[in-house]
């Protein structure tokens, strides 16, 4: 088997291909011939040593993969044998052969490819946390969301229109045609523009009902006081970490430091709340998942679960696919293939 190694903190130069003896399925596992693996921001920032989640190094990161499965171990039915799945991976994803959970694999709708059903599991999982699970968003109701040209901010549009609620999503100005067509009502370029003011001339005044914010730091302030009465902020990042030019843990930490902490007096006083999402926390939560994942799957069938793939880079490119996203070129998921 070929994988992708994180051999050392630092640029993409530290992603090397190595060859390791093809891994055998344990007790409950299946294993899988890999096509497709998903690229999160959070692979970025373990290979920056900016994730504390991940892995020891040298390490094979990569939470989401597409393929076909072709060994079963003990305890697990035949009845996955042959068939094409998908399956979110506690790391090793950037591997074209991986051994995974039965409970975390699931058929692929032969409705998407390999590509793209590699790119649905972590972005819509966590858009499907944030705004339905969470963050209670209802029809009519107003949902701001940073960073919408990502992986994750495509799924919550695409959530966001299944729900019935008006859409403001802060990107560059070059992806604003894209997301309007895929259901943003309003685009704002958060570049030339203060997203704040923008929606505060938006909403009249009132705040947001919802606002996701993959972004931390300093920006979680301007999006809790941009909030309306009963209104929700959702976080699940810190990406301005990755800004810092101070290294590694040095730079985590004082854009953590920037945050705001939250009262419960000020939060009831504001009428408002905060809540966290954080998908690798939640291993524990098998069957939750497997029910969120097929509400998900039964969307892709029904039209309104759309996985975006920007780019595909072969598995020996994984530095470059890194690179394409540091550079905010992408919109949408970018996806290691083995073939």
């Amino acid at each position: 088997m070929k994988r992708v190694v994180i051999v050392g903190k630092g640029g993409p130069e530290q992603l090397q291909v190595r060859e390791a003896p093809d891994t055998e399925p344990k007790h409950g596992e299946v294993r899988i011939r890999v096509r497709a693996s998903g690229i999160n921001f959070a692979d970025i920032l373990a290979r920056k040593g900016l994730y504390p989640d991940a892995p020891r190094l040298p390490a094979v990161v990569g939470y989401e993969v597409s393929g076909v499965v072709d060994r079963v171990g003990a305890g697990v039915g035949d009845a996955l044998m042959g068939e094409e799945v998908v399956a979110l991976t506690r790391f090793g994803g950037y591997s074209d052969v991986i051994s995974v959970p039965a409970g975390q694999v699931f058929r692929k709708p032969a409705a998407l490819s390999h590509e793209q059903a590699a790119s649905l599991p972590v972005a819509y999982l966590t858009a499907w946390q944030l705004l339905v699970v969470m963050g209670s968003l209802k029809p009519g109701e107003t949902v701001l969301i940073h960073n919408a040209g990502g992986g994750v901010g495509l799924a919550a549009i695409d959530v966001a229109n299944h729900l019935g609620a008006t859409i403001y999503g802060t990107a560059s100005a070059a992806k604003h045609a894209f997301l309007l067509e895929r259901g943003v009502h309003e685009a704002i370029d958060y570049r030339t523009t203060d997203w704040a003011v923008e929606v505060d001339r938006l909403t009249g005044g009132r705040g947001v009902s919802l606002i996701i914010d993959p972004l931390g730091g300093k920006n979680a302030k301007k999006s809790y006081n941009a909030l309306r009465s009963g209104g929700r902020l959702g976080m699940f990042g810190i990406s301005a970490a990755t800004a810092s030019r101070l290294p590694g843990p040095l730079g985590l930490g004082r854009v953590a430091l920037g945050m705001p902490f939250f009262h419960p007096v000020s939060l009831m006083n504001s009428n408002r709340s905060v809540f966290g999402v954080n998908l690798g926390h939640m291993w524990h939560e098998t069957g939750m998942i497997a029910g969120w994942m097929q509400v998900l799957l039964d969307g892709v069938a029904e039209g309104w679960v759309r996985p975006h793939v920007d780019r595909t880079f072969p598995l020996e490119d994984a530095g470059a696919a890194h690179t394409y996203i540091e550079e905010r070129r992408n919109t949408g998921k970018v996806v290691l293939t083995t073939t």
